[in-house]
């Protein structure tokens, strides 16, 4: 049964996020472009070389293993499984991904961004506290309690998490509306980068002692 809820999940995301696919990534020039990392004799499409059409096949647009659960024994206590263009070659040019996230109780997905796309997330299993912030100046806080299948959008770029507010595992689904939407999460990036941030200017922008940012970059250091 619950494998039969995963699947009607999916095609549902696949579904809505459709609808917003050519908004963002460039429109396709051809039906499929299968991406290919070997140049020779291929053709150069939307960012990738596409195989040629006589050598495509069905593996190309096929992915397996969404219905294994991710390791969430992490800092974080959450896994994302990612489905883009670098799994299933054949989304190169269709403007569409998916993720599947696994919550460990209590565990989240931490706050971050996707710089090339729109998220809509459907919960699977399990209650999350979700939200989103609008950009400067307002930076308004858009927060829900999901519980089992409902669903909610993040839009383009903006910052956003989900926390499992529950006593068990949780799951969801997501989709985005790019074949690659990139993911940049704020603590990592901000505390973690490499080479480190100068502590003086964290230390102005966050207002804290330039001592708890230093030990901050410890703990995220790579």
């Amino acid at each position: 049964m619950m494998k039969g809820v995963h699947f009607l999940a999916i095609v549902a995301l696949l579904s809505l996020a459709s609808s917003f696919v050519s908004a963002f990534d460039p429109s396709p020039l051809q039906d499929i472009c299968v991406a290919i990392d070997d140049p020779k004799s291929a053709v150069f499409v939307n960012g990738k070389f596409c195989k040629d059409l006589k050598d495509s096949n069905a593996n190309d647009f096929f992915f397996e293993g969404l219905q294994n659960p991710g390791n969430t024994d992490n800092k974080v206590g959450s896994n994302v499984t990612t489905v883009n263009v670098d799994q299933i070659k054949g989304l190169n040019t269709l403007g569409i991904s998916l993720v599947r996230i696994d919550y460990a109780p209590y565990g989240q997905n931490p706050p971050h961004t996707h710089p090339r796309g729109t998220e809509i997330l459907v919960v699977v299993e399990g209650s999350l506290l979700v939200g989103f912030v609008t950009s400067n100046m307002e930076n308004r806080l858009f927060t829900k309690v999901l519980n089992k299948g409902d669903v909610f959008v993040f839009p383009i770029g903006l910052i956003h998490f989900q926390f499992n507010v529950g006593h068990s595992n949780a799951l969801a689904f997501a989709a985005l509306s790019s074949q690659n939407a990139g993911v940049i999460t704020i603590a990592d990036a901000v505390f973690g980068s490499d080479p480190p941030i100068n502590p003086d200017v964290l230390a102005k922008a966050f207002q804290l002692d330039k001592k708890i940012i230093e030990e901050l970059q410890k703990k995220f250091e790579y």
